[in-house]
């Protein structure tokens, strides 16, 4: 199922969230630097499978462009200019500041996990079930 797919790489993203945190925290900055890489790495790998693979197909066949996928490429956006402020905190070895970023990306994550966990996912499986197989394969690909 697309739902468990997905779901099974927010919780590997949400590990690796907590690894590069732990190590900024703990002033571990060249682990750090190395953790917050793995993390970034994983999550924009999430978001370009979902919105490369799965969500157009999804609006193909629905013809819902301005529901729910367009919400999770605006908080995919979001995300992605707290990465690049948390990056240059890192770079300047500011824990505060990336830790304050950490927070305020960790509650934006776990609303957004949540809406695509318990709304949006279960819409994936219902309408793309056919060819749920062929998409999780392309997905495995993207970018790769």
């Amino acid at each position: 199922m697309i739902s468990d797919f997905l779901s099974n790489d927010h919780q590997h993203c949400d590990q690796l969230f907590a690894e590069a945190e732990q190590k900024v925290a703990s002033g571990e900055w060249e682990a750090a630097d190395e953790e917050f890489q793995r993390m970034r790495e994983a999550i924009e790998h999430h978001f370009e499978m979902e919105e490369q693979v799965f969500f157009p197909r999804f609006e193909e066949l629905t013809g819902m462009t301005m529901g729910p996928t367009q919400v999770m490429r605006q908080e995919h956006v979001q995300m992605r200019d707290l990465f690049d402020s948390m990056a240059g905190a890192l770079a300047a070895r500011d824990s505060d500041a990336y830790l304050g970023d950490s927070e305020t990306l960790l509650i934006m994550m776990q609303q957004h996990n949540a809406k695509e966990e318990q709304i949006l996912y279960p819409m994936l499986d219902a309408h793309l079930q056919g060819e749920a197989e062929a998409l999780l394969e392309r997905a495995r690909d993207v970018g790769g």
